[in-house]
């Protein structure tokens, strides 16, 4: 198993959790440090599940999630967000009938420097939201709403940011930016990533580390350059 090189920013120990009396996840075992960290699995694997236990909104079952050496695994959602938690979902991440720039201020209300700061540095790194900041987010084609999402999430100067898919259903073009524009939230920013994902090929193109899920187990954690094919498609069960 590959170890982080860092100060530890996200700890997770026997993590289990779902939905009812399902269990999804079945004891994980991972640690994240700053640097892109991505997940990857097959549909049902439980990616979606585990990003949305880390960033609250799921229930435990077991476990324990530590930030930044913080026992969190009872706080709600706005807790872990405001101590620098940010969280992209698959879907619904905007309000679609808030304007951009309703949405990206909603997301500065939590964070300490200036909202114009912030905002400044959000336009920077998705132009097309400048111009479209009076628009309505329900408007917006899905490649715009997957930034403004990303964007919001930004405005609360998160230390660990959580995607779940975000390039999930766009086009080539937007796929090949949004990956670009990881690197460069965690180069320039200093923002530790954890990356759900199902396009194994650009997310390991990024990552520093990887864990690869298998039916809601950890079937292997370390470095992206090292993981085979074959692990991937054993994994994968293909």
């Amino acid at each position: 198993m590959s170890e982080t090189t860092g100060p530890v920013t996200l700890e997770v120990e026997g993590l289990r959790s779902g939905y009812d009396a399902v269990t999804v996840l079945k004891g994980l075992d991972f640690t994240v440090s700053d640097e892109i960290f991505a997940v990857l699995g097959a549909n049902g694997a439980g990616k979606t599940t585990l990003l949305a236990t880390l960033a609250r909104l799921i229930p435990i079952m077991a476990g324990t999630i530590r930030f930044q050496g913080e026992d969190v695994s009872a706080l709600p959602p706005y807790e872990t967000a405001g101590r620098g938690i940010g969280y992209v979902p698959q879907e619904k991440g905007t309000f679609p009938d808030l304007t951009v720039l309703e949405n990206l201020s909603v997301g500065g209300m939590i964070g300490e420097r200036s909202r114009d700061e912030r905002m400044a540095e959000v336009f920077e790194l998705f132009p097309d939201l400048r111009a479209k900041q009076a628009q309505s987010a329900g408007t917006l084609s899905g490649g715009e709403s997957r930034m403004l999402a990303c964007g919001r999430a930004l405005m609360q100067d998160p230390k660990v940011l959580l995607l779940d898919e975000p390039t999930a259903g766009l086009s080539p073009r937007y796929v090949d930016m949004f990956f670009d524009r990881i690197t460069e939230i965690h180069e320039t920013r200093g923002v530790a990533i954890v990356l759900a994902e199902q396009n194994a090929t650009k997310a390991l193109q990024v990552a520093d580390r990887v864990m690869v899920l298998s039916l809601g187990e950890g079937f292997a954690v370390m470095d992206g350059a090292d993981l085979t094919t074959e692990q991937l498609k054993e994994a994968y069960r293909i």
